[in-house]
């Protein structure tokens, strides 16, 4: 069997705290961790990290280039109880919350939280079916399955 390799690594640039947010993500996502640490300068750090299991690069340097909502990072949930998880960690100690599923997270960080239902729902050949769970996304800022499931089913 060909064991797969990852052959693109997200890269994300931090003016500073990259070292503090390696830390915070690898305890909040299972099957993480901070593989490596290079200091490259007073002002240079790259933490080399694996999120779920994938490969993840943190650089630490001066820079006058902020995230902001044109990359995010998904995050696909089961249930409502890990939806609930991930939204109340990844919006505390300054986090904002946003519309449809997405936040920022106390690094600038944007970051969708979406359960594992909405793509089929969404996608659902039955227009009035997909677009009734649209409207309903639009109007959430934390994803409720319940209420998706119940616009899905015409409830």
């Amino acid at each position: 069997m060909t064991q797969f390799k990852q052959r693109i690594t997200p890269f994300l640039w931090f003016d500073q705290k990259a070292g503090e947010a390696a830390a915070f993500y690898t305890q909040l996502f299972p099957n993480s961790r901070v593989v490596e640490v290079k200091k490259y300068s007073e002002t240079v750090k790259i933490y080399q990290i694996e999120l779920f299991g994938e490969a993840f690069t943190l650089m630490e340097a001066s820079s006058h280039h902020a995230f902001n909502e044109a990359i995010s990072l998904a995050v696909e949930c089961e249930d409502q109880s890990t939806i609930d998880h991930y939204w109340s960690e990844l919006t505390s100690l300054g986090g904002k919350a946003s519309m449809c599923g997405w936040l920022k997270d106390r690094y600038g960080v944007s970051w969708q939280i979406v359960p594992t239902c909405l793509n089929q729902f969404l996608a659902d050949q039955d227009k009035t079916k997909a677009n009734r769970v649209m409207q309903a996304m639009l109007g959430m800022q934390k994803l409720d399955i319940t209420a998706l499931e119940y616009a899905y089913n015409d409830k």
